[in-house]
């Protein structure tokens, strides 16, 4: 199989997988996205391929990272929420940049202990 084939295969499956995980509606990602319900349906059976600004809106929309639905990383919940943080990253100063360091620290270890409590 072509490595552009299995891409569009791996990209069909990770949107339907997103869509399930967020449990929403092919027309509710076409309306989140602002692309036709119809659109969303060719992509998910492979039909048709997302622009790249199509890519972008899926992903938004289903809160994810054009990279999970093209099947570069794994973890859709690891992958959303980070790359909006890092992009506001560079719209602050040095300084608010180590207090929010030391305070992911302080957070990570808070959660680390939970886990190791068998808390969720």
């Amino acid at each position: 199989m072509p490595p552009s084939s299995k891409l569009g295969e791996t990209f069909a499956q990770r949107l339907r997988t997103a869509r399930e995980l967020r449990k929403v509606s092919q027309d509710e990602v076409a309306r989140k996205a602002g692309l036709q319900a119809s659109a969303v349906s060719h992509f998910e059976t492979g039909t048709r391929k997302p622009s790249f600004d199509n890519l972008r809106r899926l992903a938004d929309a289903l809160e994810v990272t054009t990279d999970y639905l093209v099947g570069r990383v794994d973890d859709p919940a690891a992958s959303a929420p980070q790359g909006e943080l890092y992009r506001k990253l560079g719209q602050l100063t040095a300084t608010d940049r180590d207090t929010i360091k030391m305070f992911v620290d302080q957070l990570a270890k808070r959660n680390q202990g939970k886990k190791d409590k068998g808390e969720q």
